[in-house]
């Protein structure tokens, strides 16, 4: 089954390895695509709940679903997903 997850603040090869190692820690996430130009997420898992877990993952890690949080929240986000990018580089 394919999940398609459009989601914010992912800047550069170091977020695309931050996202695709947290979510392919998650059990039954088979593959992870990321497009950097469109900020989409393409999971290929074995069940459809599985996009909740994955979505909350990426909250945590700062790159929220588009549209799902607004103001302080927002910005905390993009302050996480700067952390996370980071961490990724290494």
């Amino acid at each position: 089954m394919i999940i398609i997850i459009d989601v914010e603040n992912i800047r550069c090869g170091g977020c695309i390895n931050t996202i695709t190692k947290k979510l392919l820690a998650i059990d039954g996430v088979n593959t992870v695509d990321i497009q950097l130009d469109e900020q989409r997420v393409t999971l290929e898992v074995d069940d459809e709940g599985i996009k909740k877990v994955a979505t909350e993952v990426l909250v945590k890690l700062g790159y929220p679903e588009k549209g799902s949080v607004t103001g302080m929240e927002a910005l905390k986000g993009k302050a996480k997903s700067v952390v996370s990018c980071a961490v990724g580089k290494i």
